[in-house]
């Protein structure tokens, strides 16, 4: 039978108590974590979102109805206890913050019952993930999970401060907009009052960012949540949160300055680690040439070497094919994996296979210097020598070798060597490593559209100083675009806006628009270009993925709320699910197939 908390008012948490509280009378109020009875002596732990401590009931001390009532109690309970805080009598728990202290209850009461988990309630749970996201609201009761999710909301709060201090204001724009075209498929929310009509939800706030800076509000930013209807990743959610933000009459350095000082605040403040300013920066093209991403992982090395030159009169037929074409012979040296057993090296190139290579040539130098290659009959002493000197290769190395155009090049080896750090546990969790890159390419090539795309968004500000390339070699345009890396994830992008309608009629025509289209897709920002628009450029960062990383964590699963799963669908409310026909009817809508059925009857 539930007790009421009439008259009690909770007077800290479980884990606010210390050793500077001992002999003071206490009310906590909690969820029983686990309970013993030893017979005349009944130990229940209570935990809250502090985290633990420990209440004994103990025969000639504690009224025997208390300890008849606290025998009875099972885990997650909901109970209030009163009573004194005393140095503990037994031995002293090192794992616990309240190790050393206990409370001898003067009164218990039993506020809620509970039914027995579908699984305990405990740190690093191995409980299948999809059990426990049905049943989120008990996951989220895990110590892990409830720091990580403190963890977030301080970073929130830290980044508000903080940008508030800088100047910034925060506004907010609308989640019910027009579809425009670019990025990911959107999300369509049918109109009721326009019928046929569809609101879509944002992507993020881009284009209402830059209206503000066209309204003169200077500094904006806001903590906001966007929209993909992308087919998921397993790291992916259809919804995730951006802090965003957008900066009038700046360049690019402006805009890197306020955000590697953000980062620092976070870093030190949550984490106490320093970030040393300022960061490094790299442009894509190095990025591309050393790491083979646009988003490299720098706590370890095993760069990217570019061999063509060496192996270009070899008579090794996949290389001259690559090179024949245009593309290039790039290797890694995963040093001292000499030894790996030919079964592991043959899951390494099913794995390249993976990211569009056709194979993985490879040269193994055993510790005595005996040389095993899988191309050896194709190349004469004095050329292998040469490519391993090229490669850095010493006794025990393994140099593994990609050949095709520098796109699948770059994405094979910049993959594998992540794989190989994987394996060689070269990755380290306590160890943060940012890195911008800048001056990435302002159009890529798209084979399957036949056109050229934006690398980032149809805003994007050229380099000035290539601008008179964009005719007759637009891939050479480089954009004043920049991303924050960290440990190999990209955690925030950016560019400068193109706030010259010149340029931006030209970008559009690129982008294969005609004005017509330009003007019926992003008319209402064309238009407000026309009334004095100040230069401006933003960044926004993911911070799902800017949590996951400072709470070292695999997935951003684990420091969302209540995630949805890998086909986007949530677990514990079973969304999405069919609605009413009548909901239907008053949105005009008709889902394909019933008009058939309706036929037949």
């Amino acid at each position: 039978m539930a007790e009421s908390m009439m008259g009690l008012k909770r007077t800290h948490r479980c884990a606010e108590l210390s050793e500077a509280n001992i002999g003071e009378r206490v009310t906590i109020m909690g969820w029983v974590q686990k309970n013993r009875n030893k017979g005349g002596l009944v130990f229940a732990d209570v935990r809250d979102r502090s985290g633990i401590i420990q209440v004994v009931c103990e025969e000639g001390s504690t009224a025997p109805e208390i300890i008849e009532k606290a025998a009875k109690l099972r885990s997650e309970f909901v109970i209030a206890v009163v009573g004194k805080v005393e140095a503990r009598s037994g031995a002293v728990n090192e794992n616990l913050a309240t190790g050393a202290i206990e409370i001898k209850p003067e009164e218990l009461r039993v506020l809620s019952e509970s039914e027995t988990p579908p699984f305990p309630i405990e740190e690093n749970s191995k409980t299948k993930e999809d059990l426990r996201l049905k049943y989120r609201f008990l996951d989220l009761r895990r110590p892990d999970i409830q720091r990580n999710l403190m963890m977030r909301s301080r970073v929130a709060t830290l980044t508000r401060q903080f940008l508030a201090e800088e100047g910034f204001l925060e506004i907010e724009t609308p989640f019910l907009i027009k579809s425009t075209p670019e990025g990911a498929r959107d999300y369509l929310v049918p109109s009721r009052v326009h019928p046929g009509n569809f609101y879509a939800l944002p992507q993020s706030p881009q284009i209402f960012k830059q209206l503000l800076m066209c309204s003169g509000y200077d500094r904006y930013f806001q903590i906001v949540k966007c929209f993909r209807d992308e087919d998921l990743r397993a790291d992916r959610q259809p919804e995730f949160t951006q802090i965003d933000m957008e900066l009038s009459f700046v360049d690019v350095d402006d805009v890197i300055d306020v955000n590697e000082r953000l980062l620092a605040k976070l870093f030190k403040e949550v984490l106490d680690i320093d970030v040393e300013l300022p960061i490094q920066r790299m442009t894509w093209q190095e990025a591309m040439d050393r790491f083979g991403s646009d988003k490299p992982d720098i706590r370890f090395g095993m760069e990217l070497q570019n061999v063509t030159e060496v192996v270009k009169d070899f008579d090794f037929v996949v290389f001259k094919n690559a090179i024949e074409k245009g593309g290039t012979v790039r290797g890694i040296n995963a040093k001292g994996q000499g030894a790996m057993p030919r079964k592991k090296i043959d899951k390494l190139v099913d794995f390249a296979k993976d990211y569009g290579a056709k194979g993985l040539a490879y040269i193994a130098i055993q510790e005595d210097g005996t040389v095993k290659s899988s191309f050896a009959k194709f190349m004469n002493e004095e050329q292998q020598k040469a490519l391993i000197e090229a490669m850095g290769g010493e006794n025990g190395d393994l140099l593994l070798f990609a050949a095709d155009k520098n796109k699948v090049v770059w994405d094979v080896l910049g993959a594998l060597r992540l794989e190989l750090a994987r394996q060689m546990e070269l990755l380290d969790k306590n160890e943060y490593k940012f890195l911008w890159v800048t001056e990435f390419p302002l159009l890529e090539w798209s084979e399957e559209q036949n056109r050229f795309t934006a690398m980032h968004h149809p805003f994007t500000m050229p380099m000035e100083e290539d601008l008179q390339y964009i005719d007759s070699d637009p891939g050479r345009v480089r954009a004043k675009a920049y991303d924050i890396v960290l440990n190999g994830n990209e955690i925030g992008g950016g560019s400068v806006r193109i706030f010259n309608q010149e340029i931006q009629s030209k970008m559009f025509e690129v982008l294969g628009f005609t004005p017509e289209q330009a003007e019926e897709q992003f008319g209402f920002l064309l238009n407000a270009f026309k009334y004095g628009v100040p230069p401006h450029a933003g960044l926004a960062y993911g911070l799902d993925r800017l949590v996951m990383l400072m709470a070292k964590q695999d997935s951003i699963r684990d420091v969302i709320a209540f995630p949805k799963v890998k086909d986007a669908s949530d677990l514990m409310t079973e969304a999405p699910a069919a609605v009413d026909k009548k909901q239907l009817e008053e949105l005009g809508l008709e889902l394909a197939g019933t008009k058939e059925e309706k036929t037949e009857e």
